[in-house]
């Protein structure tokens, strides 16, 4: 057998040993490219097996792995609202925040403007949710609520604000701006030496005093839609109401400061822990209290309350009072001398 196949072989024509050669040069080239493309593959992993770091996963079926710290990648958002107790809020922050090692930042905007434009939206999401130097970090500012889910943000900011009772609120600022406070006594204000009481202004109807200043709080929660700041626009209040319950953390009362701060603390201890002691004993509890204040007549109360705007800015605060008055009841177990608790159990399988 083994002479038949060699005299074959010797008696093939150069055309057949051509085309022999071609088939053995094509097979050899066949497996050289399935070997090539199986490194290739091995080798570049697609973006649906890779994970947020860029290494490939072991299981292709198991969720990612997520290494964001909660605690070191903290970012709580204060879009403070003007005459409600934030200075003193803030200060304890300044005073704290070496020694709890995060930072603090205020958001100054020009001319005290409470709406971003648009580039400056996009420039102070991407600032908060990128600048990781700073972080832990407290952001303040008198600013309108901002909602990070229209800008393809993976981790909002914690949001936390204060409401207080929209009369003392107004009646508050506008002896500010007629003789300052204690913080800065020294700075001369934009109505000093305008001596018209509050009540007086109310009968004149000068408007310093008109109810369309008290349009703040709901414009504050509502956010950077036109309508937002509108006063009167019922659409703003249910915005608000919305926004409040769905997008902030925590929502206090200047009369409740304490008990915002004593939540906060037992809440998000990483950036608030002590402040309740610093409250307690500080100096820094009540900032910014009006030099010089008269209490509104009932008849101005009378009169205030009977206007759109009172009702409805009062509606929210009620709202923000109930809410701030629920998280505070759930804080302790029904005996309401425990701290509430959770555990897991009934864990399968085991």
């Amino acid at each position: 057998m083994f002479r038949k196949l060699l005299r074959m072989w010797v008696l093939l024509r150069p055309t057949h040993w051509l085309i022999l050669i071609a088939l053995c040069v094509l097979t050899c080239a066949g497996y050289w490219l399935l070997w090539s493309e199986i490194r290739f593959e091995h080798a570049f992993k697609p973006l649906s097996k890779l994970t947020t770091s860029g290494s490939p996963q072991a299981d292709a079926h198991a969720p990612p792995a997520d290494d964001f710290d909660y605690d070191a990648d903290l970012v709580v958002l204060y879009n403070r609202v003007p005459k409600t107790g934030s200075t003193s809020f803030v200060n304890i922050a300044y005073d704290l925040c070496k020694l709890n090692k995060f930072h603090v930042l205020h958001i100054n905007v020009t001319a005290n403007m409470h709406v971003l434009s648009l580039p400056n939206q996009i420039q102070f999401v991407r600032n908060v949710s990128r600048w990781h130097e700073m972080r832990p970090a407290l952001f303040h500012g008198h600013m309108a609520f901002l909602d990070f889910s229209k800008f393809q943000i993976a981790h909002k900011p914690i949001y936390i604000n204060l409401v207080r009772k929209p009369l003392d609120r107004l009646v508050s600022y506008y002896y500010f701006l007629r003789f300052g406070d204690n913080y800065r006594p020294n700075l001369v204000r934009k109505k000093a030496g305008n001596k018209i009481t509050f009540d007086e202004c109310v009968v004149q109807k000068q408007p310093d005093c008109d109810p369309k200043n008290m349009w703040l709080q709901i414009p504050f929660f509502c956010g950077h839609a036109a309508e937002c700041w509108e006063p009167g626009s019922t659409w703003a209040l249910e915005q608000a109401k919305r926004n409040l319950v769905n997008e902030y953390f925590l929502v206090g009362v200047t009369e409740q400061m304490y008990e915002f701060v004593d939540l906060l603390e037992r809440s998000l201890p990483r950036i608030f822990h002590g402040f309740r002691e610093h409250y307690q004993n500080s100096n820094k509890s009540h900032l910014r209290v009006t030099s010089s204040k008269l209490p509104p007549s009932e008849l101005t109360i009378q009169a205030i309350q009977k206007t759109k705007i009172w009702q409805m800015e009062n509606d929210l605060y009620e709202f923000a009072l109930a809410q701030f008055e629920f998280n505070k009841k759930k804080l302790m177990q029904p005996d309401n001398k425990h701290l509430q608790k959770f555990m897991y159990e009934k864990i399968r399988p085991k």
